[in-house]
């Protein structure tokens, strides 16, 4: 590892350890996102009326719905009697921030009722469909800061409730006044309005309420607000209630390990920081390394024993002759490399030039070229012979050290 590779990778840990204190130590800012999923803790979130309805619903059978209410209702749908009818009944119960239920559910459920069921919707908007249906429009007042909410039936509550966090001033602007009861009420700069009524389809019935940030974390967890929530729900009828919270559904799609790390924001801050030091490290690692240069041995010259052996086998034999003729043209020829002579005519002037650019004895030189005279006038030689010029030879190339 290099010292530029050292220094990034502290200064990447040292970062990572600051962002951490930091974070440690920072107030953790409150989320208001209006969520109104079960497993949310935020403000807005139902966890805690998840974890209370069996408390708001003693002695009632609950249900949760994980599949839309049109799946969910239809199995109950009896198709093999001539007269239509539900092998099941109860109350359908959703609360959301918005109408969210596709209009195919939206179909199911207004059958559902009209069999005898009920339904209790508690929602800032409605679809249009239900609008129609049911005969009632609703509008908003925006920038509403506070208001005070309170129910009709006085026996229930004779007091309003002050709501300031995630009010709307959404209301019914009309309604049948001759099947349609009122239950309840807000006051927004002293206008009394309609935010809670119950609406008879067929043999059944709708309970609409148009202020569902009642049952938020946020106000469930107050003492003063909790009662208005509590005598809200206890207009739904007693016996079989069918929940259908605003994640079961969608949350059911995707439980991805990585989409829980990211809806944390300390594991989502451990994950970017991973990647981010992931990208560091491929970069500075993307550069060239140099391989392992492997060691490869140098070829082995062959021709000097290739040499001995022919030389032994021409001695072994007695071919002395041969030999020294090889010698002797070794000999020339190592003098026309090294020394750039013309050994044509081993003369007194070849004898001369020789001497002087190899610094050789003139005596040494005299008798090594006598001695080739002699071999190639007689062309016969003895073992002494071959020795004896053998070794003027090797005297005239030898070199100094």
């Amino acid at each position: 590892m290099n010292k530029t590779l050292k220094i990034y990778i502290g200064i990447l840990v040292a970062l990572m350890v600051l962002i951490v204190f930091v974070d440690a130590n920072r107030p953790k800012p409150i989320n208001w996102t209006p969520s109104f999923d079960v497993n949310s803790k935020i403000p807005f979130g139902l966890y805690v009326f998840n974890e209370e309805k069996d408390t708001y619903f003693k002695g009632d059978t609950i249900q949760t719905i994980q599949s839309t209410p049109y799946e969910f209702l239809d199995a109950f749908y009896d198709y093999d009697t001539l007269v239509d009818t539900y092998t099941t009944n109860g109350t359908f119960l959703a609360i959301d921030s918005d109408y969210t239920i596709d209009e195919t559910s939206t179909e199911e459920l207004l059958l559902f009722v009209s069999h005898g069921n009920d339904a209790f919707l508690s929602m800032n908007t409605f679809s249009t469909t239900l609008e129609d249906s049911l005969g009632f429009s609703y509008s908003n007042l925006y920038f509403q800061e506070q208001l005070e909410v309170s129910l009709a039936n006085p026996s229930l509550s004779k007091k309003s409730f002050e709501m300031k966090m995630g009010v709307n001033g959404y209301h019914f602007t009309s309604f049948d006044t001759l099947k349609t009861t009122v239950l309840g009420y807000q006051k927004i700069d002293k206008k009394t309005q309609v935010n809670f009524i119950k609406v008879p389809y067929g043999k059944g019935n709708f309970y609409l309420h148009l202020q569902p940030f009642a049952f938020t974390n946020y106000y469930l967890l107050k003492n003063k607000n909790v009662e208005y929530a509590e005598k809200v729900l206890s207009y739904i009828p007693k016996g079989n209630l069918f929940w259908y919270p605003n994640q079961q559904y969608k949350s059911g799609i995707s439980s991805s390990p990585l989409r829980f790390i990211l809806s944390q924001e300390g594991l989502r801050w451990a994950w970017y920081l991973f990647l981010i030091g992931m990208i560091i490290f491929m970069i500075f690692n993307a550069k060239r390394k140099q391989r392992i240069i492997p060691i490869i041995k140098p070829l082995t010259n062959t021709t000097v024993d290739f040499t001995k052996t022919i030389g032994n086998l021409y001695f072994q034999e007695g071919n002395h002759d041969t030999i020294m003729e090889k010698k002797i043209i070794y000999f020339l020829e190592k003098i026309r490399q090294d020394y750039l002579l013309d050994t044509q005519n081993l003369d007194d002037d070849f004898i001369k030039k020789l001497h002087q650019k190899s610094g050789k004895d003139i005596a040494l030189i005299e008798n090594v070229v006598m001695l080739i005279k002699r071999q190639r006038k007689t062309f016969k030689s003895t073992e002494a012979e071959l020795i004896e010029l053998n070794a003027v030879i090797e005297k005239v190339l030898e070199t100094k050290k």
